[in-house]
């Protein structure tokens, strides 16, 4: 019985270009493969796909696993809104002592500075979330 001379071959089409085929071989101690295994686990990339990705990307890139950077950088974002709603209601309150005449002086300068810090360190986790997107947008 004759083949078809028609009919395609099951699998996928040979590549036209971009074909690799030169090999990189190196040697790693236990220790460095087990924590290189664990990053790209993590990071649910191969091997391959990592050396390829820091020889040749302009921004050498750490393996990173987007899904569970996503899960933290939303608890992050829960927290704020959580110590934001404290905030509002501390200010609520000292807005309410206020108005009857109870709030005391030592009480706002003892809850000023700590005001401040939070602040200053909201801005700057604002600062390092800007920075990851920025770094996440180039991969």
């Amino acid at each position: 019985m004759e083949k078809h001379p028609t009919k395609r071959k099951p699998g996928r089409p040979p590549l036209e270009s971009g074909k690799k085929t030169r090999i990189l071989r190196t040697r790693l101690s236990e220790e460095d493969y087990r924590r290189l295994a664990k990053q790209l686990d993590a990071a649910g990339i191969t091997v391959s796909e990592w050396i390829r990705k820091r020889l040749l990307s302009p921004h050498a890139a750490t393996p990173v696993n987007t899904a569970d950077l996503l899960d933290r950088l939303d608890t992050i974002g829960a927290e704020l809104g959580r110590s934001g709603n404290n905030i509002n209601q501390l200010a609520r309150h000292a807005n309410v002592l206020r108005r009857y005449g109870m709030l005391s002086e030592p009480v706002v300068q003892a809850f000023l500075p700590l005001l401040e810090t939070y602040l200053a360190q909201q801005r700057e986790l604002s600062n390092h979330l800007r920075s990851i997107l920025r770094l996440l947008a180039r991969h």
